[in-house]
């Protein structure tokens, strides 16, 4: 194999050597990479003037304005990997369903998913259902040259967690009324969710994405016996379904500290790990084989410059043990985060952690 040819025969690519996709595969890196998650807004004001006056949804369907917004972060702050600008719900509007992104709520669901009839409105997700994807990220990889695009889908279980729902909710009462109280309804609505977000994932690669970042981001409000039995075998099918491309699979939520090695079991190459555990205890849970991903509290970058380094310093050395780290928050950017702390965090770990 050659230098810049990745594995199950993909197409040779400038981005193989980089230092974000050589720390998920946990090989010796020159310094510690760093992205962010939500690094691609609102706390950018290039970001809210190229938004201007355009929803959410409509956003994410414009492949010129999904690329300019994408290369942002790259630009300003100089992170080692870009993200795809989109969201968790873009392949469940693709496929019809009556959805939009409000301002100050989330996701709004005009009809709930609650019933087996209501499965019949989750039609196969097509390539041609989102075309625009597949135009932002060619668009992106030839700006992006060298720097990997990391491509995302949200997990059956946030998924259905909004579409059972009909909107954000912090109890997810009546998604876990089905998951206890129907499980085979449950079972067969993540089973339907996990092929859709599977077949987005391969979108975005075949398009030309580096990584994938699966992300369960509400999956922390279940035990792990609840998420072994009622969610696992989701998460486990959309990984599987990419595993024959050999990119870097990452899988993250919040509050999963009790979930870490279940979430790596998932599939996962990479474990993303929010603030509330040490990176070395995570590696602990998680156990040997994977990569880490994290973990700087976001809240943090509110504080001093030198507050920030303390800090950052910490997390560095809770994962100097580890196979490979890729340093990121412990959940996404804030809106109203200074972007230029974002900067200075980004030349702060590669300097403190030049090889």
């Amino acid at each position: 194999m050659s230098a810049n040819e990745s594995p199950a025969g993909r197409q040779p690519t400038a981005t193989y050597d980089s230092p974000f996709m050589k720390a998920c595969r946990r090989e010796p890196v020159p310094h510690t990479p760093v992205w962010f998650m939500r690094q691609a807004g609102r706390s950018l004001p290039e970001y809210r003037k190229v938004r201007a006056g355009v929803p959410m949804l409509e956003s994410c369907m414009r492949p010129e304005l999904v690329t300019e917004i994408t290369l942002q972060p790259v630009r300003r702050h100089g992170v080692d990997a870009a993200i795809y600008f989109s969201d968790i719900v873009v392949p469940l509007k693709a496929i019809g369903l009556d959805l939009d992104i409000k301002p100050g709520v989330g996701p709004v669901v005009e009809e709930p998913i609650r019933t087996r009839a209501d499965l019949a409105r989750l039609r196969d997700l097509t390539p041609e259902d989102v075309s625009y994807v597949t135009e932002a990220i060619g668009l992106l990889t030839r700006e992006l040259g060298p720097t990997p695009l990391i491509g995302f889908a949200g997990a059956p279980f946030t998924l259905a967690s909004y579409l059972v729902e009909g909107g954000p909710s912090r109890t997810y009462e009546n998604a876990k009324a089905m998951m206890y109280g129907d499980p085979e309804l449950w079972a067969d609505l993540l089973d339907r969710l996990a092929d859709i977000t599977a077949a987005f994932l391969k979108v975005q690669i075949e398009a030309g994405a580096s990584a994938v970042q699966l992300f369960d981001s509400w999956v922390g409000a279940l035990a792990p016996a609840d998420y072994r039995r009622s969610v696992m075998p989701a998460s486990v099918k959309v990984f599987e379904a990419v595993a024959g491309y050999g990119v870097p699979r990452i899988h993250f939520g919040v509050g999963t500290g009790e979930l870490l090695k279940l979430m790596g079991d998932a599939g996962a190459d990479v474990v993303g790990v929010d603030w509330r555990v040490p990176l070395d205890e995570a590696a602990r849970r998680v156990g040997p084989g994977k990569a880490l991903q994290g973990n700087l509290d976001p809240t943090v970058l509110f504080a001093s410059t030198e507050v920030v380094e303390t800090r950052t310093r910490e997390v560095l050395d809770a994962a100097a043990g580890l196979e490979g780290h890729v340093f990121n928050l412990g959940h996404g950017v804030m809106p109203s985060i200074d972007p230029d702390a974002l900067t200075r965090l980004v030349e702060y770990v590669h300097t403190h952690t030049a090889r």
